[in-house]
């Protein structure tokens, strides 16, 4: 048998493993949007109860960012010094445990009830933190670049999907049984999942579902499948270092580009599971229930969209072997189609607002490819320290968003203002891709 032959044997017979790996990834963040999302589903019966208007509502809404962003940095540092399984663990038990919790605020009275839901919410951030940083650095180790693309595309789309699954579940039991139960059922199952997560994630070369032909497929394609196994002195870099390294990331043309597109791609996301929900109760008129079952359209078609989005990424990726052409096409088409829900400002039609709100977050679906990006530049000694900054700067989002369009509700009496604020984040991603960011690469970092 001749070596081409044999080659191509080995390549045949290899597993898959990491595929199982991205569909846990799926589970969880599906689980980590769910837990986002419970407070913007109850937030209309919340706030009768406990007397909120758009402006302190708002404030609510951005308490899970506030905290998320601050810990972004130490949850990446987290992630590079104790491996990604042991702190992403702690991550879905902790905020599970904190989403649970949300449902006996109403055990206090007055401000305190405020107080209390603002702390719990800021905690379910703080928890969050590590998640999307962990995520990246899971799909580099264990895929190629080549299929990095779908990797990300599917963990990422898991956001729509929670609200496909959960926002209609969330509503039902808004409805039948109170809001409180919406935190209990999403906080008791989170906690399941966690020791769940214990069982089926493993590093590339510690998971008993690996062959060697997989690892080397991985390894040949670019995937970091050695991320977790360097020396614990290695993973000890002084504080000094790390600042000298995040210096050389924000200097960068490129990576300021990409934070800058990411801060309005996540403007759209934090619309859609803060304020979307309240708008089809508020403006258009619809139930609690009836508003539940309608966000999961859009969802359903940012779901479609972004694994689409992926799939074209590396289709172009594999026929150009350019990450411009592959990376940017998605992200520009697609966000040059989520201005469409603009449009909803001139009808009435409940349908004809559902289509172009659809329209609009198929087009996000597909161009939320931020995180793809994200793996693909990250330097690999700081791979998840990169994924948290990059993260801080993308949900920086999701404290000013819910508060703005508060404010501009509040100052309105409309949601017209809202949604062109929304849509010119869209604009901008556009531009941050096509006129900062250069070309797409991984960062090498210099020593102090």
């Amino acid at each position: 048998m001749n070596s081409t032959s044999s080659t191509a044997s080995v390549v045949q017979k290899k597993t898959n493993a990491r595929y199982w790996i991205v569909v846990m990834l799926f589970i969880v963040t599906s689980f980590n949007y769910g837990d986002r999302a419970t407070i913007a589903i109850a937030g209309s019966a919340m706030s009768k109860e406990i007397g909120l208007d758009p402006v302190g509502l708002g404030y609510i809404f951005s308490a899970f960012s506030w905290a998320y962003v601050i810990g972004q940095i130490p949850g990446g540092w987290l992630l590079d010094r104790f491996g990604s399984k042991r702190v992403y663990f702690w991550s879905i038990f902790l905020w599970s445990l904190f989403t649970l919790l949300q449902g006996f605020v109403d055990l206090f009275e007055g401000f305190t009830i405020v107080a209390v839901l603002f702390m719990l919410r800021f905690l379910v951030g703080l928890a969050e933190a590590p998640s999307f940083p962990g995520n990246s650095r899971i799909v580099a180790a264990w895929f190629p670049a080549q299929e990095r693309g779908t990797a990300v595309a599917i963990f990422n789309s898991a956001q729509y999907f929670a609200t496909v699954i959960f926002a209609p579940i969330m509503g039902w039991l808004t409805s039948a049984v109170g809001w409180a139960h919406v935190f209990w059922f999403m906080g008791g199952l989170g906690i399941i999942i966690s020791f769940i997560w214990l069982k089926a994630i493993h590093d590339p070369n510690d998971h008993p579902g690996v062959n060697q032909a997989e690892l080397e497929y991985m390894e040949q394609g670019g995937a970091l499948i050695n991320m977790d196994q360097r020396k614990a002195e290695e993973r000890k870099t002084g504080w000094g270092e790390r600042i000298h390294q995040i210096k050389q990331l924000v200097s960068s043309r490129m990576m300021l580009g990409i934070y800058l597109g990411q801060y309005c791609i996540n403007a759209l996301t934090y619309f859609f599971i803060t304020w979307f929900p309240v708008y089809l109760v508020q403006a258009r008129g619809m139930s609690i229930l009836k508003a539940g079952f309608v966000a999961s359209i859009p969802a359903v078609c940012g779901f479609l969209g972004g694994v689409l989005g992926g799939v074209i990424s590396d289709w172009l990726m594999r026929k150009t072997g350019s990450l411009n052409i592959a990376r940017k096409t998605p992200i520009v088409l697609g966000m040059l189609l989520s201005i469409s829900m603009v449009v909803c400002n001139y009808v009435d039609t409940e349908w004809v607002v559902v289509f172009f709100m659809a329209l609009a977050f198929f087009g996000k679906g597909i161009g939320a490819l931020g995180w793809a990006v994200m793996a693909d530049t990250a330097p690999k000694e700081i791979s998840g320290l990169s994924g948290g900054l990059f993260n801080m700067f993308g949900n920086a989002s999701g404290i000013i968003t819910p508060i703005a369009i508060g404010y501009i509700i509040a100052t309105t009496g409309s949601y017209n203002g809202a949604l062109i604020y929304v849509g010119i984040h869209a604009f901008v991603a556009v531009l941050s891709y096509l006129v900062l960011v250069r070309d797409i690469k991984r960062i090498e970092l210099k020593s102090l």
